[in-house]
C-alpha cells in the first residue's frame, strides 16, 4: 500500500528511466543525495527532477518535498523503493530522496521524463 505522502504512482518503466537519468547525471553532471540535500536543491530552486523514496520510515522524512517542489514548481517523481536511489546514487545504502542538480548527459533523459510525469499529472 502507498503511502500517504505519495501523491501520484507512475510506471514502473517511468521509474525506471529517472533511475537510469539519476546515474548518467551523477557520472556527468551533479546530483544531491539524501532528504537534507534535496531540501536543500529544491528551496535553492537548482534541482532539476527530485526523486523521493516511496517506502520511507518514518513517513516525516519526506513528507515536505513534494509540497515544496510544488511550490518551487519542480518536477518530482516517487520511486517504489529507497534502495534503488541509492544504489542509482552510488551508495551502498537506500538514500530517501535524490536531486538531478546538473543532468549532464542525461538533459535530454531528463526533459523527456518532465514531460512524461506532467502529462499525468494534467
Amino acid at each position: 500500500m502507498a503511502k500517504s505522502y505519495v501523491k501520484f504512482e507512475v510506471s514502473e518503466e517511468i521509474q525506471n528511466k529517472a533511475l537510469e537519468a539519476l546515474e548518467i547525471a551523477r557520472d556527468t553532471g551533479k546530483i544531491k543525495k539524501g532528504s537534507n540535500e534535496a531540501t536543500k536543491a529544491i528551496e535553492r530552486s537548482i534541482a532539476g527532477l527530485v526523486l523521493i523514496g516511496g517506502d520511507v520510515e518514518p513517513e516525516e522524512i519526506v513528507m515536505h518535498l513534494a509540497p515544496l517542489c510544488e511550490e518551487k514548481k519542480i518536477p518530482y517523481i516517487f520511486i517504489n523503493k529507497q534502495n534503488d536511489i541509492g544504489a542509482a546514487s552510488g551508495l551502498d545504502v537506500g538514500s530517501t530522496a535524490a536531486a538531478i542538480v546538473k543532468p549532464g548527459k542525461a538533459k535530454d533523459m531528463l526533459d523527456e521524463i518532465v514531460k512524461q510525469i506532467a502529462d499525468l499529472r494534467a
